[in-house]
């Protein structure tokens, strides 16, 4: 958490991250998450979260996000776990603009393209 956002949510408690997201957009909630994945066909399991949480970290530490770089870092992130193919599995509309979506963050321009980061 960046000094001034501890400073916020001491003085407006309300405004603090929700438990196990410490990275969290102001006004974003799990419940919200699940709500928006319901409507898109999606169930969330760890999986899911383990993606979502790091899409808000990664947001919270580069102030200008570029499609690209987002991409690699996610594929770098999961490598272990099959990388773009495996993130593709979880999020089918796009781990960047689904994830994004569902994290709560606006997704860089050029994410709703469904063909980039294509792995068929």
């Amino acid at each position: 958490m960046r000094e001034h956002e501890s400073i916020t949510h001491l003085l407006n408690p309300a405004e603090a991250p929700p438990a196990g997201f410490p990275h969290a957009p102001v006004g974003w909630s799990p419940e919200e998450a699940l709500a928006t994945a319901a409507r898109e066909g999606l169930t969330l399991g760890e999986d899911h979260w383990a993606v979502i949480q790091a899409l808000q970290a990664y947001y919270a530490r580069n102030p200008t996000v570029h499609l690209r770089e987002l991409h690699d870092a996610l594929d770098e992130h999961f490598h272990l776990e099959g990388g773009l193919r495996y993130l593709y599995e979880l999020f089918p509309g796009g781990p960047v603009n689904q994830g994004c979506r569902l994290a709560g963050l606006k997704p860089p321009p050029g994410a709703e393209d469904p063909a980039f980061g294509a792995t068929a």
